[in-house]
C-alpha cells in the first residue's frame, strides 16, 4: 500500500534519468500541446493525452497530462509550480513526466523566470531496458 508520508528529494529537470524514484520537482509551466485521443487496450475507454513543456533554470522536459489534467495544466501556463511524488517513465526510448497516481500539483513558493530552453532531456534518447518496470503506477491506458 502506498506512503504518503514518504519523503521525496528535491532535484532539478537536468538531473533527471529514468532512473530517478521518489522525487519533486519544481518548473515553469511553459506550453500545453495538442490533444490526442487515444482507446485504452485494457477496457476499450476514450482518453484524451497531451504533452505539457515544463522547465527550470537547469532544463526543459515533456510531462504526459491525461484527462482533466490537460485543463488543469492549460490554466496554468505562465505560472511555476511543483510536481511533489511524480515519475519518469520512457516513451519510445524518450523520458517523460508524469503524475500518475499518487502525484500532484501544487503551487509553488519560489517563481522560475528563466527556463534553460536550450537543454531538453526529453530529447535525449534512453533504452528501454534503462527504467525498471513499474507496476500501478503511471495512468497508462494503451
Amino acid at each position: 500500500m502506498y506512503n504518503s508520508n514518504i519523503e521525496t528529494k528535491e532535484v532539478k529537470i537536468a538531473d533527471i534519468t529514468p532512473s530517478t524514484r521518489r522525487f519533486s520537482v519544481t518548473f515553469k509551466v511553459l506550453n500545453v500541446g495538442d490533444e490526442k485521443q487515444i482507446t485504452s487496450r485494457r477496457d476499450g475507454s476514450e482518453h484524451r493525452v497531451a504533452d505539457v513543456l515544463v522547465g527550470d533554470e537547469t532544463g526543459v522536459a515533456l510531462l504526459t497530462a491525461w484527462d482533466n489534467e490537460i485543463d488543469e495544466f492549460r490554466n496554468m501556463v505562465g505560472e511555476t509550480v511543483s510536481l511533489v511524488n511524480g515519475y519518469v517513465s520512457l516513451y519510445q526510448g524518450k523520458l517523460r513526466l508524469g503524475l500518475g497516481r499518487f502525484g500532484s500539483i501544487k503551487p509553488s513558493e519560489t517563481k522560475i523566470e528563466e527556463v534553460n530552453e536550450g537543454n531538453n532531456i526529453s530529447e535525449k534518447e534512453f533504452e528501454e531496458s534503462y527504467a525498471p518496470r513499474r507496476r500501478g503506477r503511471g495512468r497508462r491506458f494503451y
